[in-house]
């Protein structure tokens, strides 16, 4: 059994919500530069360069990458053989977000509750999810989600018939449904299988893949690379500006489901994919 203070928790988290804000993962600035590269718009290539200027003036000056800070939404892959001392693990993960929203000057986006909230000032509470894994090491991931894309995401509950052309309709209306709203271009996560309460968490759990790495399914492969064809023929482009990029990727991720039933989301991330990990 090794053992794990929650206040090196509560650190990491800080410290990754402090980067996730300014620095976009390499994988993410090589996708949008090789979109740079390709986007055949000319107006949808400036929007491109302006967003890779964006993301460098935002590492070099510490400055938040976007306005919206994000519901904060932190992945802890648990081994199995880790014991938590010191406290509250839940407490220690809210307060590292509130740490690195502070220092980070990170506008906070969470009400206290719907309806007549108030903003808690710091970004807290986030939204925690578990998985309890081999070993004695911790995976924390932690993934800013703006407001405007994910607003647009969708969940709908087909029926075996619909099949693989079903799953593409679906996903391609969200897409053309969002428009310019979740700030193309997108990484676009689908979760088919599972549960009406499980299929959201695949879609945004696929959003955690490297950019443009494919399913290790060939077959899911292929949907992943004709789903991001279709995207990118609709011609929304950068910023829904027009263009030939609107996706820079579409990851897909699946599990088990009742015979009766073909749940499918789409949780789509905008260009600004802030994504940090680390393990302790």
């Amino acid at each position: 059994m090794r053992e794990i203070d929650v206040m090196d928790v509560r650190a990491a988290v800080a410290g990754l919500c402090q980067e996730a804000a300014v620095r976009l993962p390499e994988d993410v600035l090589s996708a949008i530069r090789k979109a740079a590269e390709t986007e055949l718009s000319d107006t949808g290539r400036a929007v491109l360069e302006h967003i890779l200027e964006n993301a460098s003036l935002a590492a070099q000056t510490g400055v938040s990458l976007c306005q919206d800070g994000g519901v904060t939404v932190v992945f802890l892959e648990v081994g199995q053989e880790v014991h938590f001392t010191g406290g509250s693990l839940e407490e220690a993960i809210h307060a590292g977000i509130g740490d690195g929203y502070r220092a980070g000057h990170v506008r906070g986006s969470i009400l206290d509750r719907p309806f007549e909230g108030r903003n808690t000032g710091d970004n807290t509470p986030g939204v925690i999810h578990y998985a309890i894994v081999p070993g004695d090491r911790v995976r924390v991931t932690v993934l800013p989600k703006g407001g405007g894309a994910d607003n647009m995401s969708q969940l709908r509950m087909l029926t075996p018939a619909a099949g693989v052309d079903g799953v593409k309709r679906f996903v391609m209306e969200v897409v053309e449904a969002a428009g310019p709203n979740a700030c193309p271009p997108l990484i676009v996560g689908v979760g088919i299988g599972g549960t009406f309460d499980s299929v959201g968490m695949l879609a945004k759990r696929a959003l955690l893949r490297p950019v443009g790495a494919p399913h290790p399914d060939p077959s899911i492969a292929r949907l992943e690379e004709d789903l991001c064809r279709a995207i990118n023929g609709l011609g929304l482009g950068p910023m829904g500006l027009g263009g030939t990029v609107t996706a820079l990727a579409v990851h897909i991720e699946t599990y088990p489901l009742h015979m009766a039933s073909l749940p499918v989301a789409v949780n789509l991330q905008c260009h600004s994919a802030r994504v940090k990990s680390t393990v302790l």
